[in-house]
């Protein structure tokens, strides 16, 4: 099976990519600012395994939306 190489797709699929990754990144990075910014009561969990699994997990934004959804505590 031939390796698919980026300048082998068309040019809608690169930039669909590039959309996505850039979300994702920009996701990570609010994420982690409000992470920092937030006080450990107010998060559940360790802040320490947010902070490595929203840096190690890459999943086009689901780390990030997790912990928005699930990872802070109204306060």
């Amino acid at each position: 099976m031939a390796r698919t190489r980026w300048h082998d797709l068309d040019p809608r699929t690169q930039r669909l990519i590039m959309a996505v990754g850039a979300a994702d990144a920009v996701l990570k990075v609010v994420a982690l600012v409000d992470l920092a910014r937030r006080p450990a009561s107010a998060v559940r969990g360790p802040k320490q395994a947010w902070a490595a699994a929203l840096v190690a997990v890459n999943a086009a934004g689901a780390m990030p939306i997790a912990y928005f959804v699930w990872g802070r505590r109204r306060v």
